[in-house]
């Protein structure tokens, strides 16, 4: 009988291989995508602590190098100042850079700034418009508003993309950051018997009171419709008069003398009326891209807001133009 050779048992994985790649992963995410350590935890399996321990680990093995550099001196702080004093603002906060592919993370810390000025108390309303920007904004914490009234300025129930609902910004707002939410279950556009029916609605009621009386709104400016990919579906966008607009806050669009246009259908917008808007005492602007440089500059000429928050580069721009 001839011996057969035995055959190489298949080699074991390395289980300090498996653990290295692990501590890669967590640390891509945090690092390079921007994920919270929760939702690590999650996607990892594994618990919360268990992420913070594999963050440290990755640093001490070198997975993750950090380094720490001396800022070259800046004139934010001039830039700020001169936002103020040429767009007549009551405050500007600025993000360092280009935020405009970062429009949560990169913009939290400012807007953060921004509402913790208002001091708002249990009771108080905020108001909170739908867009793009606010409702990445919405995902993230923003402070504590526990007994705070939330409440959106627009319809728009009926919209398929989430940033345009504004009862999801809302909703996502009082997850995020607290509030008591209230909704409005209105599309941007009803028909006339809709809009009718509406004025008898104690819900539509409790809104218009809200409307009346907060104290902050957070609103975004947005770009010219003509250079925009996403606009609320009930806007006549091919329409002369939105072709011409330079921009609009809370579905009032406005020219480039900052004075509202009109075009079919528009006086049937459910949407914070413009006197009402302009009479809210604290009515901050979250706007970031250089496309919007004019539209925040008409806008917050023509008293639209009062507080800006924005990003450097955008900033810049809105100079450039001045």
């Amino acid at each position: 009988m001839t011996d057969q050779p035995f055959e190489s048992a298949p080699e074991a994985l390395d289980p300090r291989d498996t653990e290295l790649e692990r501590l890669y992963q967590a640390a891509q995410l945090y690092y390079e995508q921007g994920a919270t350590q929760a939702e690590i935890a999650q996607q990892l399996e594994v618990s919360r602590p268990s992420i913070s321990r594999m963050l440290a680990d990755a640093r001490s093995l070198g997975i993750v190098e950090i380094r720490v550099r001396r800022p070259a001196p800046s004139d934010m702080e001039h830039l700020r100042e001169e936002l103020i004093e040429k767009l007549g603002l009551d405050a500007v906060y600025l993000a360092p850079g280009d935020q405009s592919r970062r429009l949560g993370p990169g913009l939290v810390p400012p807007t953060r700034q921004a509402l913790e000025q208002v001091n708002l108390r249990a009771g108080d309303a905020m108001l909170i418009a739908s867009g793009e920007t606010t409702y990445a904004l919405a995902q993230h914490r923003l402070g504590d508003f526990s007994g705070v009234v939330i409440a959106p300025t627009v319809g728009g129930q009926a919209e398929p993309d989430p940033w345009h609902q504004t009862n999801e910004v809302v909703r996502a707002f009082a997850v995020s950051s607290g509030g008591y939410p209230h909704y409005l279950f209105a599309p941007s556009m009803p028909s006339e018997a809709l809009l009718d029916a509406l004025q008898d609605d104690p819900g539509y009621r409790q809104i218009v009171d809200d409307w009346n009386r907060a104290q902050v709104a957070l609103v975004g400016v947005g770009a010219p419709p003509r250079t925009r990919k996403s606009i609320a579906r009930s806007v006549p966008r091919t329409h002369p008069n939105v072709v011409k607009a330079a921009g609009d806050v809370c579905l009032a669009f406005f020219d480039d003398a900052g004075n509202e246009i009109s075009f079919p259908g528009n006086e049937r917008m459910v949407r914070i009326p413009g006197p009402s808007l302009h009479a809210v005492p604290t009515r901050i602007a979250v706007a970031v891209g250089t496309e919007k440089a004019i539209s925040i500059l008409t806008a917050a000429r023509s008293g639209w807001f009062n507080v800006l928050v924005t990003d450097e580069e955008t900033a810049r721009a809105i100079t450039r133009a001045l």
